[in-house]
């Protein structure tokens, strides 16, 4: 019933929103990873970027203003993953702060022995289980190349639809996770060895990181530059295009 009354006002506030056609024109100009999408689904995705603003709560951080601008764009791109999926997915957290630029999260460790070792990590983003997700944001000409931080901060979420980020999102009923787990195991760890020879593989090679962070850039990847992916790794690739239900490579 709640989840039900949640899309109800959602619904409700996305009605009153007011976007004339050269302001998505504008923001979409922006995004040009967008036009993968075929034509006949960009109202859909357009409508659900509107309730997605109207369901979370978006600030600036240090002083940055958002502006309408702004928060489309992150609307856009953190819809673009779950348009056969749906908002629902992202139902647990309301929160997202934007800082301008890159920042700093203060961390502590404790190391074998037990000594608590206390840094400061220097991000673009992170997503927190049940919490907000954190965006850094820059201005165009700006942005670290090759890197997108609001879908791939979004891909987290998803993954910890199930719990830990681990790289196993919870999977529909049609994809049985002996086939994800086989064309990810073994793509992620021909992935490490390639990095680990210094080899310009033309992924971001953060991805060598961790299992999450290996789904969560080879989500960029697939939305982004769709024919790389299909091309280095096109098991990983089919199992993202069933997961997400869009084939972005076929208008690449």
């Amino acid at each position: 019933m709640f989840a039900a009354l949640r899309r109800w006002r959602r619904r409700r506030a996305a009605d009153r929103m007011q976007i004339s056609s050269d302001q998505w024109h504008r923001v979409e100009t922006g995004l040009p990873f967008l036009d993968y999408l075929p034509p006949e689904e960009r109202p859909r995705l357009r409508r659900m970027a509107l309730e997605f603003l109207a369901d979370k709560e978006i600030h600036g951080a240090e002083g940055l203003v958002l502006d309408d601008d702004i928060l489309l764009s992150i609307a856009l791109q953190a819809c673009l993953p779950v348009l056969h999926i749906g908002l629902d997915v992202y139902a647990d957290w309301v929160g997202i702060v934007v800082y301008p630029g890159d920042f700093v999260i203060p961390r502590s460790i404790a190391d074998e022995d037990g000594v608590v070792h206390e840094y400061d990590d220097e991000v673009l983003g992170e997503a927190w289980e049940g919490g907000p997700v954190l965006l850094s944001w820059f201005e165009p000409g700006e942005a670290v190349e090759g890197v997108n931080v609001v879908i791939h901060e979004f891909a987290h979420k998803l993954d910890m639809g199930n719990g830990e980020v681990d790289g196993y999102p919870a999977l529909p009923a049609h994809m049985p996770a002996a086939e994800w787990a086989g064309a990810f195991k073994p793509a992620y760890e021909d992935f490490c060895l390639r990095v680990d020879r210094d080899e310009d593989t033309g992924f971001d090679p953060y991805a060598a990181e961790d299992p999450g962070e290996f789904f969560a850039v080879m989500s960029e990847t697939f939305f982004e530059a769709p024919r790389l992916l299909k091309t280095g790794y096109p098991a990983v690739y089919d199992q993202l295009a069933r997961y997400y239900g869009q084939d972005p490579a076929a208008r690449a």
